[in-house]
């Protein structure tokens, strides 16, 4: 396993945990505003995942036509952090295996970006957004909430 595989496999695992978390909360904990980020913890979720969605278009060089559900539940959001992460991860390994990690596309602003610093920004935007998730959990009592840390990610995923 190299680094790209570990970025990405606790990227994956991190927002999943707290996606997972989320799942038994009511509709006015998830939209309850909070003074932090985004304001509210599906706000937040639906970011972090559309952002996922938005890069994988830009770095296939495709036209960005999607457009947010309205107030999409737990159970969809999950669903679509599984699907947006995988396209995600075969985007990177294959820029990797070709070492094609350099190459460029233009982006939303009309710059060029790497797909290695591409890969690097949507999994640090996503620590982001999950330390802000995290807070707005804590403040909401959920019980059960993890230290999201790659080394954790190794224990619970890789028995290490």
């Amino acid at each position: 396993m190299d680094l790209l595989d570990r970025l990405l496999g606790f990227d994956y695992w991190a927002t999943a945990q707290l996606l997972e978390l989320s799942r038994d909360l009511t509709d006015a904990q998830l939209d309850q505003p909070f003074d932090v980020g985004l304001g509210t913890l599906r706000a937040t979720f639906d970011h972090m995942i559309f952002n996922l969605d938005f890069w994988i278009t830009l770095m296939a060089r495709q036209p960005v036509t999607r457009e947010r559900e309205r107030h999409p539940s737990i159970a969809l959001l999950i669903e679509r952090h599984e699907r947006a992460h995988a396209t995600f991860a075969t985007i990177a390994h294959r820029a990797r295996d070709a070492q094609r990690l350099d190459d460029t596309f233009v982006d939303h602003f009309g710059y060029r970006q790497t797909l290695g610093g591409t890969i690097l920004h949507v999994a640090l935007h996503d620590v982001e957004h999950r330390t802000e998730a995290q807070h707005i959990l804590q403040r909401l009592g959920v019980r059960g909430l993890l230290e999201l840390y790659p080394q954790d990610w190794e224990h619970a995923t890789q028995g290490r």
